[in-house]
């Protein structure tokens, strides 16, 4: 629903969420990712990025899952 149809989205979904125990923090992550997710989907599918075959995801997973995604990690690599 963020991404296709974030005018929808109410106030009443946010206390929805809260009520669930979601933090205020965990609630803007969550948003944040989908936001940089959907923005990533978008230039993949407009430059025709294509995603890597399972074994080249599986060999580099192992750094991302050491040092994640941020540009520091990456450089030390």
């Amino acid at each position: 629903m963020l991404t296709l149809r974030l005018d929808e989205l109410t106030d009443a979904d946010v206390e929805a969420a809260y009520a669930a125990g979601v933090s205020r923090d965990a609630l803007r992550d969550a948003a944040t990712v989908c936001a940089l997710f959907s923005m990533i989907t978008r230039l993949a599918d407009s430059l025709g990025w294509d995603v890597p075959d399972p074994d080249r995801l599986a060999a580099r997973a192992p750094a991302m899952l050491e040092g994640g995604y941020s540009f520091a990690a990456m450089r030390r690599r």
